[in-house]
Protein backbone atom coordinates (compact mmCIF):
# COMPACT_ATOMS: atom_id res chain seq x y z
CA UNK A 1 0.00 0.00 0.00
CA UNK A 2 2.67 2.42 0.84
CA UNK A 3 4.93 1.29 -1.92
CA UNK A 4 2.04 2.75 -4.21
CA UNK A 5 1.52 6.39 -2.60
CA UNK A 6 2.86 9.59 -4.14
CA UNK A 7 2.54 13.37 -3.15
CA UNK A 8 0.82 15.87 -5.20
CA UNK A 9 3.30 18.56 -3.24
CA UNK A 10 6.50 16.32 -2.78
CA UNK A 11 8.51 19.49 -2.46
CA UNK A 12 6.65 19.87 1.38
CA UNK A 13 8.21 17.02 2.67
CA UNK A 14 11.57 18.64 3.11
CA UNK A 15 9.95 19.83 5.89
CA UNK A 16 10.67 16.85 7.71
CA UNK A 17 14.01 18.42 7.86
CA UNK A 18 12.77 20.29 10.67
CA UNK A 19 12.35 17.08 13.19
CA UNK A 20 15.51 16.14 14.15
CA UNK A 21 16.40 20.15 14.83
CA UNK A 22 13.60 19.94 17.16
CA UNK A 23 14.36 17.32 18.85
CA UNK A 24 17.85 18.47 18.95
CA UNK A 25 16.70 21.82 20.65
CA UNK A 26 14.29 19.91 22.73
CA UNK A 27 16.57 17.59 24.61
CA UNK A 28 19.08 20.45 25.09
CA UNK A 29 16.65 22.45 26.59
CA UNK A 30 15.27 20.03 29.01
CA UNK A 31 18.31 19.33 30.04
CA UNK A 32 19.02 22.47 31.51
CA UNK A 33 15.68 22.25 33.21
CA UNK A 34 16.29 19.39 35.37
CA UNK A 35 16.92 20.52 38.97
CA UNK A 36 20.34 20.27 40.44
CA UNK A 37 20.57 18.20 43.60
CA UNK A 38 23.99 17.54 45.19
CA UNK A 39 24.95 14.48 46.98
CA UNK A 40 27.95 14.02 49.62
CA UNK A 41 28.27 10.43 48.19
CA UNK A 42 27.76 8.67 45.18
CA UNK A 43 26.75 5.90 47.51
CA UNK A 44 23.86 7.31 48.49
CA UNK A 45 21.88 7.18 44.38
CA UNK A 46 24.39 4.07 43.71
CA UNK A 47 21.32 1.80 44.62
CA UNK A 48 18.57 3.88 42.80
CA UNK A 49 16.40 2.36 40.15
CA UNK A 50 14.26 4.29 37.33
CA UNK A 51 11.25 3.27 37.58
CA UNK A 52 8.59 3.44 34.47
CA UNK A 53 7.86 6.76 34.63
CA UNK A 54 10.81 8.07 34.62
CA UNK A 55 12.02 6.01 31.56
CA UNK A 56 9.33 7.21 30.00
CA UNK A 57 9.78 11.12 30.96
CA UNK A 58 10.60 11.69 26.89
CA UNK A 59 7.70 10.28 25.46
CA UNK A 60 5.38 13.18 25.44
CA UNK A 61 8.06 14.78 23.30
CA UNK A 62 8.43 12.05 20.79
CA UNK A 63 4.93 12.14 20.43
CA UNK A 64 4.77 15.76 19.71
CA UNK A 65 7.41 15.28 17.39
CA UNK A 66 6.02 12.27 15.54
CA UNK A 67 2.61 14.24 15.11
CA UNK A 68 4.58 17.13 13.27
CA UNK A 69 6.12 15.26 10.99
CA UNK A 70 2.32 13.15 10.33
CA UNK A 71 0.78 16.62 10.00
CA UNK A 72 3.93 17.37 7.35
CA UNK A 73 3.33 14.51 4.90
CA UNK A 74 -0.64 14.86 5.22
CA UNK A 75 0.50 18.67 3.95
CA UNK A 76 2.16 16.76 0.70
CA UNK A 77 -0.89 15.25 -0.03
CA UNK A 78 -0.28 11.35 -0.10
CA UNK A 79 -2.29 9.91 -3.22
CA UNK A 80 -2.54 6.88 -4.65
CA UNK A 81 -3.85 5.73 -8.16
CA UNK A 82 -5.59 3.34 -10.07
CA UNK A 83 -5.61 3.46 -13.53
CA UNK A 84 -7.65 1.80 -16.59
CA UNK A 85 -5.65 0.48 -19.40
CA UNK A 86 -6.77 -0.91 -23.18
CA UNK A 87 -4.49 -2.12 -24.35
CA UNK A 88 -2.81 -1.78 -27.64
CA UNK A 89 -3.61 -4.62 -29.91
CA UNK A 90 -4.27 -6.02 -33.29
CA UNK A 91 -8.00 -6.19 -33.47
CA UNK A 92 -10.07 -6.95 -36.46
CA UNK A 93 -13.61 -8.91 -36.67
CA UNK A 94 -13.51 -11.65 -39.09
CA UNK A 95 -16.24 -14.08 -40.28
CA UNK A 96 -14.69 -17.50 -42.20
CA UNK A 97 -17.17 -18.78 -44.43
CA UNK A 98 -16.57 -22.36 -45.34
CA UNK A 99 -17.88 -24.85 -48.28
CA UNK A 100 -18.70 -27.74 -46.62
CA UNK A 101 -20.11 -28.82 -50.05
CA UNK A 102 -19.81 -32.68 -51.07
CA UNK A 103 -16.95 -31.77 -53.38
CA UNK A 104 -15.01 -31.64 -50.34
CA UNK A 105 -14.37 -34.92 -49.86
CA UNK A 106 -12.32 -35.27 -52.44
CA UNK A 107 -8.71 -36.44 -51.59
CA UNK A 108 -6.25 -34.39 -53.48
CA UNK A 109 -5.87 -32.91 -49.84
CA UNK A 110 -5.00 -34.93 -46.62
CA UNK A 111 -7.06 -36.45 -45.80
CA UNK A 112 -9.38 -34.68 -47.95
CA UNK A 113 -10.20 -31.16 -49.20
CA UNK A 114 -12.42 -30.39 -46.28
CA UNK A 115 -10.28 -31.70 -42.83
CA UNK A 116 -7.11 -29.77 -44.86
CA UNK A 117 -9.78 -26.67 -44.87
CA UNK A 118 -10.91 -27.09 -41.21
CA UNK A 119 -7.23 -27.75 -39.94
CA UNK A 120 -5.81 -24.52 -41.64
CA UNK A 121 -8.77 -22.30 -40.49
CA UNK A 122 -7.73 -23.62 -36.71
CA UNK A 123 -4.44 -22.38 -37.53
CA UNK A 124 -5.56 -19.10 -38.63
CA UNK A 125 -7.53 -18.86 -35.32
CA UNK A 126 -4.80 -19.38 -33.11
CA UNK A 127 -2.66 -16.90 -35.01
CA UNK A 128 -5.34 -14.27 -34.11
CA UNK A 129 -5.53 -14.20 -30.74
CA UNK A 130 -6.87 -10.68 -30.29
CA UNK A 131 -9.79 -10.96 -32.64
CA UNK A 132 -13.34 -11.98 -32.65
CA UNK A 133 -13.83 -14.72 -35.21
CA UNK A 134 -17.00 -15.92 -36.41
CA UNK A 135 -18.04 -19.01 -38.93
CA UNK A 136 -20.45 -20.12 -41.68
CA UNK A 137 -20.83 -22.95 -43.28
CA UNK A 138 -22.24 -23.21 -46.67
CA UNK A 139 -23.47 -26.18 -49.05
CA UNK A 140 -26.93 -25.61 -50.90
CA UNK A 141 -27.96 -23.81 -47.83
CA UNK A 142 -25.83 -21.70 -45.44
CA UNK A 143 -25.69 -21.43 -41.46
CA UNK A 144 -24.00 -19.23 -38.55
CA UNK A 145 -21.65 -22.10 -37.14
CA UNK A 146 -20.45 -19.22 -34.58
CA UNK A 147 -20.48 -15.84 -34.14
CA UNK A 148 -18.12 -13.41 -33.78
CA UNK A 149 -16.55 -14.24 -30.18
CA UNK A 150 -13.19 -14.11 -28.35
CA UNK A 151 -13.91 -17.41 -27.03
CA UNK A 152 -11.59 -18.95 -29.65
CA UNK A 153 -11.72 -22.75 -27.69
CA UNK A 154 -15.51 -22.60 -28.62
CA UNK A 155 -15.02 -21.72 -32.09
CA UNK A 156 -12.50 -24.25 -32.59
CA UNK A 157 -14.72 -27.03 -30.87
CA UNK A 158 -17.67 -26.19 -32.97
CA UNK A 159 -15.16 -26.01 -36.23
CA UNK A 160 -13.54 -29.30 -35.63
CA UNK A 161 -17.39 -31.06 -35.85
CA UNK A 162 -18.02 -29.38 -39.28
CA UNK A 163 -18.85 -32.36 -41.74
CA UNK A 164 -20.46 -32.89 -45.45
CA UNK A 165 -24.06 -33.32 -45.43
CA UNK A 166 -24.86 -30.97 -42.54
CA UNK A 167 -27.38 -29.15 -45.30
CA UNK A 168 -28.60 -29.94 -48.38
CA UNK A 169 -25.57 -30.14 -51.31
CA UNK A 170 -25.14 -27.85 -53.72
CA UNK A 171 -22.31 -24.97 -53.54
CA UNK A 172 -24.59 -21.46 -52.69
CA UNK A 173 -21.37 -19.13 -52.62
CA UNK A 174 -23.42 -15.78 -52.81
CA UNK A 175 -25.67 -17.69 -49.81
CA UNK A 176 -22.99 -18.14 -47.83
CA UNK A 177 -21.08 -14.93 -48.29
CA UNK A 178 -24.30 -12.87 -47.47
CA UNK A 179 -24.92 -15.11 -44.20
CA UNK A 180 -21.08 -14.19 -43.21
CA UNK A 181 -22.23 -10.25 -44.33
CA UNK A 182 -25.12 -10.26 -41.91
CA UNK A 183 -22.66 -11.34 -39.37
CA UNK A 184 -20.39 -8.57 -39.64
CA UNK A 185 -22.98 -5.62 -40.47
CA UNK A 186 -23.71 -4.14 -37.42
CA UNK A 187 -19.82 -4.74 -36.10
CA UNK A 188 -17.63 -1.54 -34.81
CA UNK A 189 -14.57 -2.66 -35.51
CA UNK A 190 -12.29 -0.94 -37.25
CA UNK A 191 -11.98 -3.51 -40.06
CA UNK A 192 -13.97 -6.39 -41.13
CA UNK A 193 -13.20 -9.17 -43.00
CA UNK A 194 -14.48 -12.65 -44.74
CA UNK A 195 -12.47 -15.32 -45.71
CA UNK A 196 -14.42 -17.24 -48.39
CA UNK A 197 -13.18 -20.65 -48.87
CA UNK A 198 -14.54 -22.98 -51.86
CA UNK A 199 -13.77 -25.46 -54.42
CA UNK A 200 -16.64 -25.69 -56.78
CA UNK A 201 -18.96 -23.32 -58.76
CA UNK A 202 -22.28 -21.25 -57.59
CA UNK A 203 -24.77 -23.64 -58.72
CA UNK A 204 -27.66 -22.88 -55.83
CA UNK A 205 -29.08 -20.22 -53.71
CA UNK A 206 -31.14 -17.55 -53.74
CA UNK A 207 -28.60 -14.80 -53.97
CA UNK A 208 -26.37 -14.20 -56.57
CA UNK A 209 -22.49 -14.16 -55.56
CA UNK A 210 -21.60 -10.88 -57.09
CA UNK A 211 -24.60 -9.05 -55.34
CA UNK A 212 -23.46 -10.53 -52.60
CA UNK A 213 -20.09 -8.87 -52.64
CA UNK A 214 -21.38 -5.48 -53.70
CA UNK A 215 -23.31 -5.81 -50.26
CA UNK A 216 -20.29 -6.45 -48.82
CA UNK A 217 -18.51 -2.90 -50.39
CA UNK A 218 -21.17 -1.27 -49.32
CA UNK A 219 -21.15 -2.20 -45.99
CA UNK A 220 -17.02 -1.41 -45.81
CA UNK A 221 -16.42 -5.69 -45.45
CA UNK A 222 -13.05 -6.83 -47.72
CA UNK A 223 -13.40 -10.29 -48.85
CA UNK A 224 -10.81 -12.78 -49.20
CA UNK A 225 -11.89 -15.59 -51.67
CA UNK A 226 -9.53 -18.93 -52.02
CA UNK A 227 -10.12 -21.57 -54.42
CA UNK A 228 -9.18 -24.75 -53.45
CA UNK A 229 -8.27 -28.20 -55.01
CA UNK A 230 -5.12 -29.82 -57.65
CA UNK A 231 -6.06 -28.87 -61.28
CA UNK A 232 -7.03 -31.63 -63.58
CA UNK A 233 -8.63 -35.00 -62.13
CA UNK A 234 -8.81 -35.91 -58.14
CA UNK A 235 -9.34 -39.01 -56.50
CA UNK A 236 -13.05 -38.70 -55.24
CA UNK A 237 -14.68 -41.03 -53.00
CA UNK A 238 -18.75 -42.56 -53.86
CA UNK A 239 -20.15 -44.99 -51.94
CA UNK A 240 -21.68 -47.94 -53.17
CA UNK A 241 -23.14 -51.19 -52.20
CA UNK A 242 -19.74 -52.96 -52.39
CA UNK A 243 -17.90 -49.67 -50.15
CA UNK A 244 -15.88 -47.01 -50.71
CA UNK A 245 -14.70 -46.51 -54.75
CA UNK A 246 -12.99 -44.25 -55.57
CA UNK A 247 -13.09 -42.64 -59.23
CA UNK A 248 -10.89 -39.97 -60.19
CA UNK A 249 -12.99 -36.71 -61.66
CA UNK A 250 -12.76 -32.81 -62.10
CA UNK A 251 -13.85 -30.56 -59.97
CA UNK A 252 -13.78 -26.98 -61.52
CA UNK A 253 -13.56 -24.12 -59.69
CA UNK A 254 -15.10 -20.92 -60.74
CA UNK A 255 -12.20 -18.27 -60.48
CA UNK A 256 -13.35 -15.75 -62.74
CA UNK A 257 -16.33 -15.27 -60.24
CA UNK A 258 -14.08 -15.32 -57.09
CA UNK A 259 -11.37 -13.02 -58.05
CA UNK A 260 -14.32 -10.52 -59.22
CA UNK A 261 -15.73 -11.13 -55.89
CA UNK A 262 -12.34 -10.29 -53.94
CA UNK A 263 -11.70 -7.08 -56.32
CA UNK A 264 -15.34 -6.03 -55.32
CA UNK A 265 -14.86 -5.68 -52.09
CA UNK A 266 -10.99 -4.45 -52.29
CA UNK A 267 -9.45 -7.79 -51.11
CA UNK A 268 -7.79 -10.35 -52.98
CA UNK A 269 -8.35 -13.79 -54.80
CA UNK A 270 -5.72 -16.77 -54.00
CA UNK A 271 -5.71 -20.12 -55.48
CA UNK A 272 -4.16 -23.02 -53.03
CA UNK A 273 -4.00 -26.56 -54.82
CA UNK A 274 -1.75 -28.09 -51.29
CA UNK A 275 -1.88 -27.88 -47.79
CA UNK A 276 1.34 -26.02 -47.79
CA UNK A 277 -0.06 -23.01 -50.49
CA UNK A 278 -3.16 -23.22 -47.97
CA UNK A 279 -1.34 -22.64 -45.22
CA UNK A 280 0.49 -19.90 -47.00
CA UNK A 281 -2.35 -18.18 -48.11
CA UNK A 282 -3.89 -18.24 -44.25
CA UNK A 283 -0.23 -16.70 -43.25
CA UNK A 284 -0.25 -14.23 -46.08
CA UNK A 285 -3.87 -13.08 -44.91
CA UNK A 286 -2.82 -12.71 -40.94
CA UNK A 287 0.17 -10.43 -42.60
CA UNK A 288 -2.21 -8.28 -44.23
CA UNK A 289 -4.75 -7.85 -41.79
CA UNK A 290 -3.29 -6.15 -39.22
CA UNK A 291 -4.50 -3.11 -37.46
CA UNK A 292 -3.35 -1.04 -34.14
CA UNK A 293 -6.39 0.23 -32.12
CA UNK A 294 -4.52 2.87 -29.96
CA UNK A 295 -4.68 2.36 -26.19
CA UNK A 296 -5.96 4.95 -23.72
CA UNK A 297 -5.41 5.12 -19.90
CA UNK A 298 -7.53 6.61 -17.97
CA UNK A 299 -6.15 7.46 -13.96
CA UNK A 300 -7.98 7.74 -10.85
CA UNK A 301 -6.58 9.55 -8.09
CA UNK A 302 -7.84 9.07 -4.50
CA UNK A 303 -6.41 11.33 -1.30
CA UNK A 304 -4.90 8.73 1.15
CA UNK A 305 -4.63 11.54 3.73
CA UNK A 306 -7.03 9.65 6.68
CA UNK A 307 -4.47 7.16 8.27
CA UNK A 308 -2.21 10.05 8.52
CA UNK A 309 -4.63 12.18 10.11
CA UNK A 310 -5.81 9.42 12.16
CA UNK A 311 -2.23 8.22 14.02
CA UNK A 312 -1.60 12.14 14.63
CA UNK A 313 -4.61 12.59 16.15
CA UNK A 314 -4.16 9.32 18.45
CA UNK A 315 -0.66 10.58 18.85
CA UNK A 316 -1.85 13.88 20.06
CA UNK A 317 -4.35 12.66 22.12
CA UNK A 318 -1.66 10.46 23.94
CA UNK A 319 0.62 13.14 24.40
CA UNK A 320 -2.11 14.74 26.16
CA UNK A 321 -3.27 12.74 28.51
CA UNK A 322 0.24 11.51 29.42
CA UNK A 323 1.31 14.83 29.75
CA UNK A 324 -1.69 15.88 31.97
CA UNK A 325 -2.23 12.50 33.82
CA UNK A 326 0.50 9.78 34.49
CA UNK A 327 3.48 11.97 33.57
CA UNK A 328 1.98 15.49 34.93
CA UNK A 329 4.61 16.18 37.37
CA UNK A 330 7.55 15.21 35.29
CA UNK A 331 9.14 19.01 33.31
Amino acid sequence: MLADIQFAYPSVLFLLAVIPLLAGWYFLTSRDRSADIRFVHSEFIGGVRKNLRLRLVQLPAILRLLSIGLLIVIMARPQSTSSTREVSIEGIDIMIALDISGSMLAEDFNPNRLEAAKETALNFIDMRSNDRIGMTVFSGQSFTLCPLTTDHALLKNLAKGVSTGMVEDGTAIGDGLATAINRLRDSDAISRVIILLTDGINNTGVIDPLTAAEMAALFDIRVYTIGVGSSGLVPYPFQTPFGIQYQDVEIPVDEELLQNTADITGGSYYWADSQDALDRVYKEIDQLERSIIDHAEFVRIKDEYLPFLLLALIFIALEVILRYTWLRTIP
